[in-house]
């Protein structure tokens, strides 16, 4: 255990102005307020925070960051509080101290729950103060460089596999590179033992051949940049084994096939002699294809400088090489600790490299549980990453496999709800496109678009998918609320009664609902029956009389329930006269969904079906699939499409299977007739083929069933179409 004069000697060796004063008397209230506590391994507890306050002295912190590192554990382990802290050394270092104990104070038991509450609180406190993130990585590492003391070797995994996925990325993210690697290496040690033998197996083989290679090739190398007139220092180093495992996995690779295994540290006094360098090795030496990367220009996020490259250099070997500055290099190592500058104010957290800072915030903001968060941030942070531009020339740096969609909602949240396409590199390409480094994409955007609930499918920033998700659920939850209130009042109507919010409020409690709104959204959503809250209201109403329909269908015979729930024919004004639901307005895949397989057009007499947890799906009075609700008529609503012919912008899918003949020609043919008749093939598939013919089942875009009508009847008249038929289930 480190002892009180060497800590206060270590953090004074690179701040002389450092308050000892503060720094003893930490020390000391830290060790009394632990007493007697031990750790797992035997040792006392006040051992873990001294190699905290240590770690965070390697990092050269402040004095207020090393006091939090030695007092981190106190609220939480000891009967220390917050108001003593804040007394005896500040509010600013008991701010601090509150900040680290409160990602652990949950005890929830999911521990998955547990990992994404405690993530949500780092955010939160870090967003406002870097150190206390700083803090907890110490804590983390030294905990990581102990967890072999731990006797359950589930819970020593389920430590390592947290490590490896949230605070290895973080310590990434602030430019922390040697904390990352020695946080992966450790965790990897416990998530993978036979990988680790492995890698380190063939290790051994190239430290034997590397004893007598690295020097040879340094020299070389030396010698090169000398003949050019450069004074340099080189520093061979060998991959870890995990970054080895890693790239091995990702680039299904084998051991032999890497590359940069063997990589040399160039130093140099500045940029332009980093270029210098760099020109003279490419001079020299056969350059490896696409392994040139320059992170001077545009640096990563997390402000990392550098150039790289890959070359067959001396003694034929396949080497990476790293050219940078001292600066560069303390930065690369330490990140944000490098320049920590605290005693004048500190690093803000609104810098560029804490652009991903500021968008954890907002999927915060957007993300209605923990575990959706976890998810989302876990999104933010992994992937290998392209770095795209404005029109303007702003960088933007988004995960591999990045969308149009993706770079929307990282310009602004505004920027993506209303993106309706894209130029990129001037050419207009489809919003699922893959963005590439150096792409610039300039987005078009329109006031009346909203998120498309399919944009989900292909965006892949944790930032896109939580507001495209916060979306929907807000939408979706008017469409219930809309389409409950329709329920209500045709069920409390049917009765001789009114659905008031007072008699709604007044047993929303029965249903375990906070408000009436929610109330009304579980009907909408099919979680509760319109006719369990009218006989909530009206508990003398306790079966349906004789004629009358309960939840808002009849509970009648299947073939009567069919009767009556397309009675009003083609819809429109007469919908609403027959009682019926109008559907029209709800946004499909919303609260209502169209069944695939009858695919319902305005116009087609149809029936409603309540699903749990859905709201409705819509069929055709004469599908099939209607069979199998026949025991269950209290499902069933009358609904019609209403004003049939308004609204026409909107398309439905329409599906035909259609006898082509097997000729030159056929396909254009058919495609010509459905584009003249304003129709779209959203799909075409081919069921049956033979020398004479094909049949093929095609989706077809329509406003409606005369829409389609027309369509058919312009195929039929087509000489290379052989039959046409509106395809059932």
């Amino acid at each position: 255990m480190i002892r009180q004069f060497e800590l206060v000697e270590r953090v004074q060796s690179y701040d002389p102005e450092a308050d000892e004063d503060v720094l003893n008397r930490a020390y000391v209230y830290g060790l009394k307020k632990h007493g007697n506590q031990l750790r797992a391994s035997g040792d006392p507890y006040f051992s873990h925070p001294v190699e905290v306050a240590g770690i965070l002295a390697e990092m050269r912190l402040d004095t207020a960051s090393i006091v939090t590192g030695l007092l981190h554990d106190t609220l939480e382990d000891t009967d220390a509080t917050r108001d003593e802290i804040a007394g005896l050394f500040g509010e600013n270092i008991a701010r601090l101290v509150d900040g680290v104990t409160k990602l652990s104070r949950l005890e929830i038991q999911s521990e998955s729950t547990k990992e994404a509450e405690n993530l949500r609180k780092l955010v939160l406190a870090m967003s406002s103060d870097i150190r206390v993130l700083l803090v907890k990585l110490a804590d983390r590492l030294h905990n990581m460089r102990t967890l072999r003391h731990i006797k359950e070797p589930a819970r020593r995994k389920r430590i390592a596999r947290e490590t490896m996925d949230l605070y290895a990325p973080l310590a990434s993210r602030i430019g922390m590179e040697k904390v990352k690697r020695e946080l992966e290496e450790l965790a990897f040690a416990e998530l993978n033992p036979d990988g680790l033998a492995s890698v380190e197996a063939r290790l051994g083989y190239l430290r034997e051949r590397g004893e007598r290679l690295v020097p040879q090739i340094e020299a070389e190398l030396i010698k090169t940049l000398k003949d050019g007139g450069l004074n340099a220092q080189i520093q061979g180093r060998e991959k870890t084994p995990y970054s080895i495992w890693r790239k091995m996995q990702t680039k299904n690779v084998s051991f032999e096939q890497l590359a940069d295994i063997m990589a040399f540290r160039i130093l140099v006094d500045d940029v332009a002699q980093c270029y210098q360098a760099l020109g003279l090795l490419h001079g020299r030496y056969q350059v490896l294809p696409q392994r040139f990367k320059d992170y001077i220009s545009v640096p990563k996020p997390n402000g990392y400088r550098s150039l790289h490259t890959g070359v067959i250099g001396p003694l034929g070997q396949r080497i990476e090489i790293q050219i940078r500055t001292g600066e560069m290099q303390d930065q690369a190592e330490r990140g944000v600790a490098a320049h920590w500058i605290y005693k004048q104010g500190g690093p803000s957290t609104d810098a560029p490299q804490y652009a991903w800072l500021r968008s954890l915030i907002d999927i915060l903001d957007k993300a209605p549980n923990a575990e959706e968060f976890l998810e989302h941030t876990k999104l933010e942070m992994f992937q290998d990453q392209v770095f795209c531009f404005t029109p303007k020339g702003k960088l933007i740096a988004l995960p591999r496999g990045a969308t149009p969609i993706d770079f929307a909602y990282a310009v602004h949240s505004q920027v993506g709800d209303t993106c309706v396409g894209s130029k990129i590199n001037g050419r207009m390409l489809p919003l699922r496109t893959q963005l590439a480094n150096g792409d610039q994409v300039e987005i078009v955007t329109s006031r009346a678009q909203t998120p498309s609930p399919t944009w989900e499918r292909f965006v892949v920033t944790g930032k896109a998918k939580a507001a495209i998700r916060r979306f929907i659920r807000m939408r979706q939850r008017e469409q219930y609320i809309q389409l409950g209130k329709s329920l209500l009042d045709k069920t409390f109507h049917e009765e001789g009664y009114e659905a008031t919010e007072k008699g709604l409020d007044g047993v929303r409690a029965n249903f375990k609902q906070t408000t009436t709104d929610d109330l009304v959204a579980a009907v909408g959503a099919g979680l509760v029956g319109a006719r369990e809250v009218l006989t909530a209201v009206y508990p003398g109403l306790k079966q349906p009389r004789p004629g009358s329909r309960g939840g808002g269908a009849d509970v009648v015979p299947i073939s009567r329930a069919r009767s009556k729930a397309g009675k009003a024919g083609e819809g429109g004004r007469a919908a609403k006269e027959a009682g019926q639901i109008a559907i029209r307005g709800l946004i499909p895949g919303m609260a209502v969904h169209f069944a695939r397989c009858c695919h319902p057009l305005p116009g087609d007499r149809i029936v409603g079906i309540i699903t749990t947890g859905k709201g409705v799906t819509i069929h055709t009075i004469d599908c099939a699939t209607l069979e199998s609700f026949s025991e269950a008529p209290e499902r069933w609503i009358d609904v019609g499409w209403d004003s049939v012919g308004e609204g026409a912008a909107t398309a439905y899918t329409g599906r035909l299977k259609i006898t082509v003949a097997n000729q030159p020609g056929s396909l254009s043919s058919l495609s010509t007739v459905i584009a003249r008749h304003e129709g779209n093939i959203s799909n075409l598939r081919i069921v049956n083929r033979s020398m004479d013919f094909f049949d093929m089942v095609i989706d077809v875009e329509v406003a409606d069933v005369k829409h389609l009508a027309d369509i058919t009847a312009a195929l039929r008249a087509t000489p290379a179409i052989n039959a046409v038929e509106r395809a059932r289930n």
